[in-house]
């Protein structure tokens, strides 16, 4: 009977959610009101109210040989590697740009990540070059975290070994299903052997944390599939999983036209495989932490969840918080704690900002006070899993009338101006956090914009 009461509430709350990367969401950003000098202004007062907590970077490498076609990500296909040096070129001058902006010769570093597309698409010389110019003249924090996200089937040791002598001691293998059925109609190729050798050579070298990216909700994914990847996923013995709904989009990624909503499993099937691989992931000895992430309890990802230090930006989750996050790169996002920026798009247009000297955000979003109290409600949800509503905050009546349904089926408790979530409401992050979300509650045409919860 428990069984079914669960099933029940996912059949209701899955619905289009946003992911929470930030507050507000992209789709809801006042870019009408956004101005590039506003951005500058806003970057250059928080670096020095929190200067000495160092600056995240996220940097943006979207080359990739081939299209993996779930793939929601802003990606440019090519096969021709002489695309590396210039692209390297224009990171390296928008990085001079923000350090001029700074006003500092010397900048404290706290986090960088590499995301994609796929970074392990250059060569570890070119991303020697890259990092070390980020680098150059500016020191590492104490405790600083570097990471990167990798393809299995083309991360040679020379990447590892490269960026692991930069500092680099995290690593992502996205993985998405071992399945050569699913492998194939994705267009997404790797082993199992391609994955242990890569994790073998990292750990010889010293990584300290590696995480694996699976999906659920793939084309032609079935139960058998879920368990089979699972269980190679268990037996290769990451720090890390992250354990995704599939994003289906295909208005917004053509690519995800190579099959129909026939190939995918839905309804009752696709939540299935949803528990039975949280479940797996579970009873290895993973514990929950946030959203779709599980980890060991050593990793400091798990310690961070527990000691109340995690938070949540454009990267995903992090062990910790920086006050500045700066995107470089093609559609990376930066934030400023009270504004967002994104930059262009395209290559062509990214170049050519950088090459007229100018900082290549195209939108981005300030925030009022209003956003900023929901920011904090939403990210200590999906980070602690309790929020204290602040005293004489006008939309708090709004949100606990909003919460009611919820406390009804037991997601969330409110004791006066405390609302924490149940256990049970932890499968249903994303539907707590819509409760919070006051741009979201103002508009109904949320199915173009999300993504489903579940």
């Amino acid at each position: 009977m428990e069984n079914e009461n669960f099933n029940q509430l996912i059949r209701k709350y899955n619905v289009a959610a946003p992911r929470y990367t930030s507050y507000p969401t992209v789709p809801f950003w006042e870019n009408d009101q956004f101005t590039a000098a506003q951005w500058q202004d806003r970057v250059a007062l928080n670096f020095q109210q929190s200067k000495d907590a160092g600056i995240s970077i996220y940097v943006h490498l979207p080359y990739c040989e081939s299209l993996c076609t779930y793939c929601g990500c802003n990606t440019r296909i090519t096969k021709n590697h002489k695309v590396e040096d210039p692209y390297i070129t224009s990171l390296l001058k928008e990085w001079a740009m923000y350090k001029e902006l700074l006003g500092e010769e010397s900048l404290k570093i706290a986090e960088i990540h590499l995301g994609g597309g796929t970074p392990t698409f250059f060569t570890a010389e070119n991303l020697h070059r890259l990092i070390s110019g980020l680098l150059a003249g500016n020191e590492k924090t104490a405790d600083a975290s570097f990471s990167f996200e990798a393809h299995p089937a083309n991360t040679t040791y020379d990447h590892l070994k490269t960026l692991f002598d930069l500092g680099f001691k995290r690593l992502s293998l996205g993985i998405q299903d071992f399945d050569e059925r699913v492998q194939f109609i994705i267009n997404r190729h790797q082993t199992v052997a391609d994955v242990a050798r890569v994790m073998d050579q990292a750990r010889g070298l010293g990584y300290e944390s590696i995480n694996f990216d699976l999906i659920y909700g793939l084309p032609l994914q079935t139960a058998e599939s879920v368990r089979m990847t699972i269980e190679h996923s268990m037996q290769l013995n990451p720090d890390r999983i992250s354990f995704y709904s599939y994003a289906h989009v295909p208005w917004i990624k053509p690519g995800q036209r190579r099959f129909t909503e026939h190939d995918l499993p839905v309804g009752e099937e696709k939540l299935n495989l949803y528990k039975l691989g949280k479940q797996m992931i579970q009873e290895s000895g993973y514990q929950d932490v946030g959203m779709d992430h599980f980890a060991k309890t050593e990793d400091a990802l798990f310690i961070a969840s527990i000691d109340g230090t995690l938070h949540r930006n454009f990267m995903g989750y992090a062990d910790r918080y920086t006050p500045l996050l700066i995107g470089l790169g093609v559609s990376s996002i930066s934030d400023a704690w009270t504004a967002f920026a994104q930059n262009v798009k395209t290559v062509e247009e990214y170049h050519q900002l950088i090459g007229e000297g100018k900082l290549p955000v195209v939108k981005g979003h300030i925030l009022n006070q209003e956003d900023e109290v929901i920011r904090t409600y939403i990210l200590d949800m999906m980070c602690r899993g309790k929020v204290v509503l602040k005293p004489g905050f006008d939309k708090n009546a709004k949100i606990i009338e909003r919460l009611q349904p919820l406390v009804a089926d037991a997601l969330v408790s409110i004791d006066g101006n405390v609302i924490t979530i149940t256990e049970v409401g932890k499968s249903f992050l994303r539907n707590v956090c819509m409760a919070f979300d006051e741009r979201l509650q103002q508009t109904k045409e949320r199915e173009n914009l999300f993504s489903q919860a579940i």
